[in-house]
């Protein structure tokens, strides 16, 4: 059994009564668990994070072509260290 059922902490089982045991253990967390716990719901009902989260893995294989673009764009980086386009010039 999961250690805060054990202790009793949420024993709500309805809908009604679940949201209520929600609310009193929010009453009961400090300030920086209640900023983590909004954080945390509003994530679960973010459609994009949830879709995300809720993809399939991609499992394609890698092709030729990619695996040559990945090695020509590492290999451009090695040669230009600490080169690049300026958030001001991608933005423009």
């Amino acid at each position: 059994m999961v250690e805060w059922a054990r202790k009793g902490l949420f024993m709500a089982t309805k809908p009604d009564t679940d949201k209520q045991q929600a609310h009193e253990l929010i009453e009961r967390l400090s300030p920086g668990q209640v900023k983590a716990v909004a954080r945390l719901l509003e994530e679960m009902l973010d459609p994009v994070s949830h879709a995300i989260a809720n993809a399939p893995l991609d499992d394609e294989p890698e092709t030729e072509q990619e695996r040559q673009a990945v090695a020509e764009s590492k290999k451009w980086f090695e040669q230009h260290s600490g080169e690049g386009t300026s958030h001001g010039e991608a933005h423009r």
